[in-house]
């Protein structure tokens, strides 16, 4: 199956929309509650094709690329989370999206929770697959750093591959197409520089300010599910965890043999956990 042929089971489109200063790159399928998709830093709405066929069956799927990232108008400062809540707010009202369930991998986790403690009416429910926010490690920020870069200032298939095989517990989970699109992505005019403003999360003094606090863990009245795998190369299942603990209606969930991207590993075990939890609202 490639990634196309995936969402070829269900009708969706791709369209671009004003979101104040950034020409944001939006699919939609489905219909019925919206779902946000939201993916990690670098990364495209791609990384949620495995799931839309599955989930648009049920809800209104939105999934995005974030500013200065995918085909979204790149960025020319650093971007830090209000940036990236601002823009989903923004993003939301453009839509006619009142209130929306809101899934997040890794930087959209991140994103996800800041949101939903600041506007707890325009949240429903939350998946945070893998979510940054929570930690500082200085070696995984380094490794972060320096592949997403160096795949941003030569895009050659062998640099996207390599950071494409840091999110996977199994280097076979990378195909070729999801290497191709990456591929077109990072070669875009400009993306190298942008790919630098993305990164200053990675910086320890500005990640620092930008950590998600205990206060607004305390804040998220929407009731959540973290999903934490085998493999993920971000930090121990542990953390996944102790931050469903602090969350007020958080719970924890296990999926094996996944790494980063349990989302497109292991989509059967992620439709199970995501429309299980979904389903209590419905």
């Amino acid at each position: 199956m490639t990634l196309w042929t995936d969402l070829a089971t269900t009708a969706f489109r791709v369209h671009t929309v004003q979101v104040g200063a950034w020409s944001t790159r939006v699919l939609e399928a489905g219909t019925g509650e919206p779902l946000v998709l939201m993916h990690g830093t670098g990364g495209h709405l791609e990384a949620y094709a495995r799931n839309v066929p599955a989930l648009a069956g049920r809800f209104r799927v939105i999934a995005y690329d974030f500013p200065g990232h995918g085909r979204t108008t790149l960025a020319t400062r650093d971007l830090e989370i209000a940036d990236y809540t601002t823009h989903l707010h923004s993003l939301l009202d453009t839509l006619g999206v009142e209130r929306a369930h809101l899934s997040g991998e890794s930087l959209g986790g991140w994103v996800a929770v800041k949101f939903a403690a600041a506007h707890p009416d325009r949240v429903a429910r939350l998946v945070l697959n893998t979510p940054g926010g929570t930690m500082a490690t200085p070696e995984v920020m380094e490794r972060i750093r320096t592949l997403s870069q160096a795949a941003a200032d030569d895009p050659t298939p062998e640099r996207i591959r390599a950071r494409l095989a840091w999110l996977m517990a199994e280097p076979a989970s990378v195909t070729e197409e999801l290497v191709a699109i990456r591929q077109a992505i990072y070669a875009q005019p400009g993306f190298a520089a942008s790919m630098r403003h993305l990164l200053c999360l990675q910086d320890p003094d500005i990640r620092r300010r930008n950590l998600i606090t205990p206060a607004e863990l305390g804040a998220v009245t929407a009731p959540t599910v973290v999903v934490w795998t085998s493999d993920d190369p971000s930090g121990p299942a542990a953390a996944g965890l102790e931050m469903a603990e602090q969350l007020p209606h958080g719970r924890f969930a296990l999926i094996d043999r996944a790494g980063h991207w349990p989302q497109w590993e292991q989509p059967d075990a992620f439709h199970r956990i995501v429309l299980e939890h979904l389903a209590v609202a419905a």
